[in-house]
């Protein structure tokens, strides 16, 4: 399943698996969450919480967390600052740019970005699972540690990796597999863990219905002949 690309050789498998740490590019359809503080975000550390917090609300502080989708056009409309285009831009280079906009009408303010709508498949001998990618450089091995870790079905040298009409093909059994192929997953990557098969197994699993009806016919026969 999921044939290795011959376009995607050794060396070009190399270079992406050895790829530095990159940051994250904003793409049409993202979700980004945005969160603004005034006051270079004061708020955030607060070490004298009385400054901010009224003496009869001290211990409630009410947040409400909206996300913003980057329209098709590139565009992503935030309150009161309207309409700006993002995508192509890295995260910080974003909230730098929402950050002036935001300056017209908050006192020094500091913006966070980030997105919420990023993650990883990862089918085969795992099963079925959707990783959620939580910082923007995360390995293929912390994908499969999150999916619970390679079991006693799969097979640690037959993993693949499908990356757009890119299939690379990844061999956890060894040291220098690892190295090599412990590689930066990006938002969308697909990761297949063949399964070990067990012919023996999986043929009494697929014929258990008929195996069953077998049994209890030969049971019946059995009592039948019994009684006589």
């Amino acid at each position: 399943m999921f044939k290795p690309s011959e376009t995607a050789q050794p060396e070009v498998f190399k270079r992406e698996a050895a790829s530095v740490d990159k940051n994250y590019v904003i793409q049409k359809n993202d979700l980004l969450r945005l969160d603004v503080f005034s006051n270079k975000g004061e708020r955030i550390i607060d070490p004298n919480p009385e400054l901010t917090t009224s003496p009869t609300n001290q211990n409630v502080i009410q947040t409400t967390v909206f996300n913003y989708l980057v329209e098709l056009n590139g565009l992503i409309k935030f309150p009161m600052i309207g309409e700006i285009k993002l995508d192509g831009l890295t995260l910080r280079q974003a909230e730098e740019i929402v950050q002036k906009e935001y300056a017209k009408y908050f006192k020094e303010p500091f913006v966070i970005l980030n997105y919420v709508n990023k993650r990883v498949i990862v089918l085969g001998a795992l099963g079925g699972q959707v990783i959620p990618l939580t910082n923007q450089n995360i390995t293929l091995v912390e994908v499969l540690a999150l999916s619970k870790g390679l079991n006693n079905d799969a097979k640690a040298n037959n993993i693949k990796l499908i990356r757009g009409e890119h299939v690379y093909l990844v061999d956890f059994s060894t040291i220098q597999g690892f190295k090599d192929g412990n590689m930066l997953i990006e938002a969308g990557d697909v990761v297949y863990v063949e399964p070990i098969r067990r012919p023996f197994t999986e043929g009494l699993r697929d014929n258990f219905g008929i195996i069953s009806l077998v049994v209890s016919l030969g049971t019946l026969i059995a009592v039948i002949r019994s009684i006589k």
